[in-house]
C-alpha cells in the first residue's frame, strides 16, 4: 500500500453522493432479503404489514418499525441472528447490570470487515505500518479494547494491548516502546497527563506521542483542545457503540470537523426523540442506524439513543460520506431538573471555560424539602484554595454562566485536585439521589 495515499479503501473512501447512495441501496436490499433468517424480523414485517420487496428506494426504510435495545433484550441471547449459530465465531454484550444484557454476535466476515473499518479510520487521521499504537481500553466483552486491537493490527502498526488502568504501566510503556498513537476515553487521557506531571515526566520531550483517539464519553470541543495542549498530541474523536460492531461506526478526519460514518456500512437517520420523526439535516436529534454490511445479526433502524447532527456541506478532505457533529449526549441520559432538559455535556462545556479548573467535575441531584437541586463540584487546578475571596468570586462567575446556559442556578463546590473519585473506565459524571414519588 502506498503509505502517501490518503485513502484506506480509495474506492470506497472517494464515493460521490450518488454513488454511496446507490451502494446503500443495493446492500440494504441484500439485508433485506437476509434479515428474514430471523424470526424476529419475520414476525416484524408480518405485523407491519409489509415484504422487503416493498422497499423500493432509501426513503421506504421509514415503512419499517424502529429496533430499540429492549428488543435484543427481550430475544436474549441470541433471537435477532440471520444465520446459524454454529456460523457465528464471536459475540459481545453489554454489562446487563439492569437486566438482561444486550448481545451482538460476529460472524468471521463481519470481523473481518469490522477491522478494516478501525483500519479505514487510523489510516484517515495519518496512521501508518511505523506507528506504535497502545491502547487503553478495556479488552474482553468491552469492544473498545478488541475492534481497536483487530484494526491496528490490519493497519500494519506494532500493537500494545495495554488494557485499562495501571497509569505507571501506561507511561512506562509510552516511554520504553515508543508510542505514537494511544486510544484512550478523554477522562483517562487527563489523567495519564495528571500522573506523568506527578513522575516528573513531561509529554512532549520524553515521548514520541503525536495522536489520541478518544471517544466513549460525550465531550466538549474544550475538553478536546486542553487534552491536546496537555500531551502535546492531535485528539481525533471516535464513534462506535457495541450494537454496531463497536468502534470504526464513525471517526473525524485531519480536518476535525465532524465525523464522517461510514456510509457503506450504516444508513443514518436522524429523528426527533419524542415524535419519532425526521428531523432536518444540521438540526439535533436521535441517530437511527440501519447495517447493511454484516452478516450474523443485521439490525435495522437500530435506535442508539445517541443525540447528534448531520453536519452540512463537504468536507475539505474530499470524502463525501456524511458527517456527524460529536455526541451531545443521549436521550435517555437527559436530566429534568425543574421542568427543564439538561444534558451534561452543556455543563462541561461552561465549566471547560475557566482557565482555573481541572478536567474532572460530578454533578448531583438531590431533594431537600421536597425540592429537587443540583450540585456541581469541580476540581480545581494548583491554585490557592485558601484564598477565600478568589473562590467566592470564581464560584459566582461559573454559577452565573451556568444559569445563563441551562437555566438553573446550581449549587457550586470548587475541590482540590484529584479529590473526586477516579473510574478506570467511563467517568461518572452524574448522580441522581433524588427521591422517587
Amino acid at each position: 500500500m502506498n503509505w502517501n495515499c490518503e485513502y484506506f479503501n480509495p474506492e470506497i473512501e472517494t464515493l460521490d453522493r450518488a454513488g454511496i447512495k446507490k451502494l446503500q441501496l443495493e446492500r440494504l436490499h441484500n439485508t433485506l432479503e437476509h434479515c428474514m433468517q430471523s424470526e424476529f424480523y419475520r414476525n416484524r414485517f408480518a405485523e407491519a404489514g409489509i415484504k422487503p420487496s416493498d422497499i423500493k428506494n432509501l426513503e421506504d426504510l421509514r415503512k419499517i418499525p424502529f429496533t430499540t435495545k429492549q428488543d435484543l433484550r427481550d430475544t436474549y441471547p441470541f433471537g435477532l441472528r440471520s444465520i446459524p449459530l454454529e456460523d457465528c465465531v464471536r459475540l459481545h454484550s453489554s454489562s446487563g447490570t439492569t437486566g438482561n444484557p444486550t448481545v451482538i454476535l460476529h460472524s468471521k466476515r463481519d470481523l473481518e470487515q469490522w477491522a478494516n473499518a478501525v483500519a479505514r479510520c487510523l489510516w484517515m487521521v495519518g496512521c501508518r505500518p511505523d506507528d506504535v499504537f497502545q491502547n487503553s481500553s478495556g479488552y474482553g466483552m468491552f469492544t473498545g479494547g478488541l475492534g481497536f486491537q483487530y484494526g491496528a493490527e490490519l493497519l500494519g502498526m506494532l500493537t500494545v494491548p495495554a488494557a485499562a488502568g495501571n497509569t505507571l504501566r501506561q507511561i512506562k510503556f509510552f516511554t520504553d516502546f515508543g508510542t505514537t498513537v494511544l486510544h484512550a476515553i478523554p477522562s483517562y487521557a487527563a489523567r495519564i497527563y495528571e500522573v506523568m506531571c506527578e513522575q516528573g515526566i513531561d509529554p512532549r520531550r520524553d515521548t514520541k506521542l503525536r495522536t489520541l483517539v478518544i471517544g466513549a464519553e460525550p465531550h466538549s470541543e474544550d475538553t478536546r483542545r486542553r487534552i491536546e495542549e496537555m500531551l502535546g498530541v492531535k485528539a481525533y474523536n471516535s464513534f462506535g457503540m457495541s450494537e454496531m460492531c463497536g468502534p470504526g461506526v464513525a471517526f473525524e478526519c485531519k480536518e476535525q470537523n465532524g465525523m464522517h460514518i461510514w456510509e457503506d456500512y450504516y444508513i443514518v437517520e436522524i429523528v426527533n426523540p419524542d415524535t419519532l420523526e425526521p428531523v432536518p439535516d444540521g438540526e439535533v436529534g436521535e441517530l437511527v442506524l440501519t447495517t447493511i454490511n454484516r452478516e450474523a445479526m443485521p439490525l435495522l433502524r437500530y435506535r442508539t439513543r445517541d443525540l447528534t447532527r448531520i453536519l452540512p456541506g463537504e468536507c475539505p478532505c474530499g470524502r463525501h460520506h456524511l458527517r456527524l457533529d460529536r455526541m451531545k449526549g443521549r436521550s435517555d441520559d437527559m436530566i429534568i431538573l425543574k421542568g427543564v432538559n439538561i444534558f451534561p455535556i452543556q455543563i462541561e462545556q461552561v465549566l471547560m471555560q475557566f482557565k482555573e479548573l481541572a478536567s474532572d467535575y460530578l454533578i448531583t441531584l438531590e431533594t431537600r424539602d421536597n425540592n429537587d437541586t443540583m450540585r456541581v463540584e469541580v476540581e480545581m487546578k494548583n491554585v490557592n484554595l485558601d484564598d477565600y475571596a478568589a473562590l467566592q468570586a470564581l464560584e459566582k462567575a461559573i454559577r452565573s454562566r451556568l444559569k445563563d446556559e441551562i437555566l438553573i442556578t446550581p449549587e457550586i463546590r470548587l475541590v482540590p485536585k484529584n479529590s473526586l473519585p477516579k473510574s478506570e473506565g467511563k467517568a461518572v459524571r452524574v448522580k441522581d439521589l433524588r427521591k422517587q414519588y
